[in-house]
């Protein structure tokens, strides 16, 4: 969404530039406004706008602020497509030049280092624009800018830290385009998703308030979940540029080998990559149909590639800005692509809702705590799962007419019949044990047939495990080891009796 001047601005953009620009020149010149609107929408292009009419009738200066040095260059150049002077301040910035401009675009880390190095001039700033806004590390910068107007753009104004809510630093939220007018008016493309249930209880969250990346690459780098995410990608993906995003950079190394094993065109991107291997990295990710780029949330912000078909969410996360950043690399229109697929392998759906579903940004802000105590626990989620066998997997148990066991129901029969809750565990065995000997010519093929009850069997020991209240993940651990344990012993034992009785 370029736009060289204010005759390239779509409707929505000239009406959000002309609602900011009512706050200037209404409110105090120490206001701080948050601006809201959708990834993909054009955020940059209607703060540069802000930046050109500004300096046109104003004599003060501006700084813009991004938090990643990415940013920080397009930044400057989608300015410059403006027709706005501006310069970059980086680690060599000096006082020599600085009257020669009126904009300065600067890396939040670097600005503060040169404020605090009194190295910067930034006498006469009477606007400050601050990019992805929901980061907290900007809020240290405020103090020096205590007489600016400073507008803070964001697409999800929620603070990436709890104890940091946004409306403790902005005075106000002005709410742009939502997602759903942006797809409907052929702005943005509509996201298909498709949800694959996992089990979560094992991950730990930290001190940010999201999953650890230790708890999470010991999920997300299992054989279980590998297999489920070339499933999905199978399913779902094949023939289409994919992006993959992970948490943790083993995770996603141990992903480029699966795939790249398998046969498909990828390649792995991590914050380790050198300037120049990150650009030839995207540029091959850019000119190369079906690729698959797997990376590690350095794609979430900056990085705009219309021609991804594909996102595949490969971690869970508490952050509904990281939802929502994943989700709208795939978001960029073209002319062959009004949709993208989604493929989520985190439960996220369940706990954030479907992008683009309506979501009050103003309670949100207001009340950033409410909505945070609403979102459900993984535990809740993964109660309302039912497991549901796949196509591929029934058709190898063909000769069974019931594949489900009702943990639930039998539970509940046996406790009210006096007897003791493992009654559940061995009856079901005993119907796991069947399907596998009615579908197989000897005892080898039955033993066999068992690998493929894995997510079968870690469901049923979840049900059971709530039933008896005992959930803990070294629990659920040990309890689906020795379940199937058991199982392919009892096979052993019984193949021949158990074949007898289903003929």
């Amino acid at each position: 969404m370029i736009a060289k001047n204010d005759k390239d601005l779509y409707t929505y953009q000239k009406g959000a530039i002309s609602e900011i620009f009512k706050r200037f020149d209404t409110a105090a010149s120490d206001y701080h406004l948050l601006y809201q609107l959708p990834t993909g929408g054009g955020k940059t292009i209607i703060f540069s706008e802000i930046v050109r009419q500004y300096l046109k009738n104003h004599t003060n200066r501006v700084v813009v602020m991004t938090h990643r040095i990415e940013l920080c260059n397009q930044t400057s150049k989608v300015l410059t497509e403006f027709g706005v002077e501006n310069k970059i301040i980086n680690s060599k910035a000096s006082l020599e030049d600085q009257g020669n401009y009126s904009c300065f675009v600067a890396m939040v880390e670097t600005l503060n280092n040169r404020l605090l190095d009194d190295k910067l001039d930034i006498s006469n700033v009477g606007l400050v624009i601050i990019d992805e806004a929901h980061y907290n590390s900007f809020t240290k910068l405020f103090k020096f800018f205590n007489t600016s107007f400073i507008l803070g753009v964001t697409a999800t104004p929620l603070s990436s830290n709890i104890n940091l809510p946004m409306n403790d630093n902005y005075d106000e939220l002005i709410v742009g385009e939502s997602i759903k007018e942006l797809i409907h008016n052929k702005f943005l493309a509509k996201a298909d998703l498709f949800t694959y249930n996992v089990g979560l209880t094992s991950l730990v969250v930290g001190a940010n308030g999201d999953y650890t990346v230790k708890s999470s690459e010991d999920l997300y780098t299992n054989n279980d979940m590998l297999s489920k995410l070339v499933l999905a990608y199978e399913e779902k993906c094949v023939n289409k540029k994919t992006l993959i995003f992970n948490n943790g950079i083993n995770t996603s190394l141990i992903v480029y080998d699966t795939f790249k094993n398998a046969g498909f065109d990828v390649k792995h991107l991590d914050n380790t990559a050198t300037k120049k291997e990150r650009a030839n990295i995207l540029k091959w990710f850019k000119k190369t149909p079906n690729a698959i780029l797997t990376s590690v949330s350095i794609l979430t912000t900056g990085f705009d590639e219309p021609t991804v078909e594909s996102i595949i969410i490969n971690r869970a996360t508490k952050s509904l800005t990281l939802y929502y950043q994943m989700i709208g690399r795939g978001s960029r229109i073209l002319d062959n692509k009004l949709t993208f697929d989604v493929i989520d392998l985190g439960n996220n759906f369940y706990r954030f809702g479907q992008w683009g579903s309506d979501i009050n940004w103003q309670q949100i802000f207001k009340f950033p705590n409410n909505y945070l105590d609403s979102i459900i626990s993984d535990e809740e989620i993964e109660g309302r799962f039912k497991y549901e066998m796949p196509e591929e997997i029934q058709l190898l148990f063909s000769n069974s007419e019931n594949l489900y066991f009702n943990v639930n129901e039998v539970y509940v029969d046996s406790i009210r019949n006096g007897k003791s809750s493992k009654i559940v565990l061995q009856k079901a065995i005993e119907h796991h044990s069947k399907m596998c000997v009615e579908n197989s010519g000897d005892v080898y093929d039955a033993l066999s047939l068992v690998r493929e009850l894995n997510d079968d069997v870690d469901y049923l020991i979840k049900r059971y495990s709530k039933c008896i209240s005992k959930s803990t993940p070294n629990f659920l651990e040990w309890l689906t080891d020795e379940y199937k344990k058991r199982l392919r012993t009892y096979i052993r034992i019984n193949f021949d009796e158990v074949k007898n009785l289903v003929h």
